[in-house]
Order: structure tokens, then sequence, then C-alpha cells
């Protein structure tokens, strides 16, 4: 599925059955990162001053900062009020003070492209990977995957067996992340790996019901790119909005 992407509308409005997919770009200019710095609460820029190197500092500034505009918008206040607390993997939600009985979010970025995923009271997820070589995504898949999962892999070509690894693993990671997971259970989760097939959950090990309570989409967010998008409900709708500078030149920043 390759989305349309829309310039974001004045009034946000978020319904029930509404997904809202936000793309943006981390390079972004260094006056808006500037701005967006001053968004931030002090755990984030001592966050962000524990990096190393300078481009992944500006790249967390500029993921946590727009994710507070855009949240800011949804809950109608300044993005330094936003507040926000972590689960026991480091996954960030809203305080309830921030609405966070309600508006439920997921992040993900890869090779400079970032992903918001946003709804109302229901469990989300989403994962990004740039589609790149994988000349070990036998040996990963594995390790990782279940054995129908791995001869999938194995019986693909070669051209489609990154796109294969891909599907999978993004297909897992978003809905482990969606539940607030690590990584350590990738095998629990069995999705649909081949690239000529619909992205699919196929069965939950520790929750064999949660296949008919979950949906997933496979998603391709821009050339090169490829992201799935799990969503604890099976009546969604879904809109996708473009981020830029010049899409939100009006909203102001801070």
């Amino acid at each position: 599925m390759t989305p349309v992407w829309l310039l974001p509308p004045t009034d946000l409005q978020l319904f029930n059955h509404d997904v809202h997919l936000w793309r943006a770009q981390l390079e972004l200019s260094g006056v808006l990162i500037e701005k967006l710095a001053t968004t931030l609460s002090e755990d984030e820029h001592q966050r962000a001053e524990r990096f190393y190197f300078e481009r992944d500092r500006k790249h967390f500034i500029a993921g946590r900062g727009l994710l507070r505009q855009i949240l800011g918008r949804y809950l109608g206040m300044n993005p330094r009020q936003v507040e926000f607390c972590y689960g026991k993997r480091g996954k960030p939600a809203l305080k309830e003070t921030s609405g966070g009985k309600r508006l439920r979010f997921n992040v993900s970025h890869s090779h400079g492209l970032i992903l918001y995923a946003i709804t109302q009271d229901q469990r989300i997820g989403v994962d990004l990977e740039y589609l790149r070589p994988m000349p070990d995504a036998e040996q990963l898949a594995q390790r990782f995957f279940s054995p129908q999962e791995y001869a999938v892999i194995c019986s693909v070509s070669e051209e489609q067996k990154h796109k294969a690894f891909f599907q999978g693993w993004t297909s897992k990671e978003a809905y482990l992340k969606a539940i607030g997971e690590g990584l350590a259970g990738l095998e629990q989760v069995e999705v649909s790996v081949n690239p000529a097939e619909p992205t699919a959950l196929l069965s939950i090990n520790k929750d064999p019901q949660a296949v008919y309570r979950w949906s997933i989409a496979g998603l391709t967010p821009a050339p090169g790119y490829f992201a799935s998008l799990v969503v604890e409900r099976k009546d969604w709708q879904l809109s996708c909005f473009d981020y830029t500078e010049k899409s939100v030149s009006g909203w102001g920043v801070g």
C-alpha cells in the first residue's frame, strides 16, 4: 500500500475510528531545530546531550520536538506542556494530565525518515525500515522467525529476500511495540512474509485471540522504505499527513 500524503488540516480532528499517520524528515533547518529545542523538557535535553554525534543529537531534538508539535495540536495545548510517562521498556505515552487516557501514539524512524501513528482509545504500533541489502537475511530469519516464515524467506528470489525479511520484521516489531514488549517476543508472533501477499498477522502464541482483535497494514511511506502499522481494532480509517516546514508554516513553534 502506497499512502496518499495530505497537507495537514488547520483543525485536526480525531474520531474513534480514525488512525492518523504523520511523515516527516529529520533533516531540518538549523532555525527550526533551535525552535523545537525550546519545547523539550529538561530530561529530553539531557538525553539529547548524551548523543556522541551532532547529527544524532539534532535528529533526536527534531523527532521529539515534532512529536510535541503534533500532539499539542490534537490536545489544544502548548507543546512545552505535553507531558510523557514511560513504560518498563522505555515506551513513551502521554500522562493522563496531557490526555493520555484517550490519545495513543507510536513512533518509528529510519534513515532520516520518521513516522508518527496516532489514534484514540486503542493500542497502536508502527515500525519503519529502510530497505537495504540483507546478505544475512536467512540467518536472521532462522534465529528470530518461525520455521514457516524462515521457509518462505529461503524460497523467494534473492532480489525479494530483503523485502520479505523487512515485511516480517516490521510486522512483528510494530505489534510488539503496540503491546509494550521487546524483541525477545519476535518468534511468538507469526506473520505473512511473502512480498506477493498482503501483510497479515497469522498467529500470536501468547494470545491466540489477538488476530481477531488486531489488524495490520503494510505501507510504502517513501521510495526505498517499508513500514507496518498495527491497530487493536478491525474497522479503522487511515489518513496520512506530510509534516514539512512549509505545510505547517501557520502552526508556529512553541
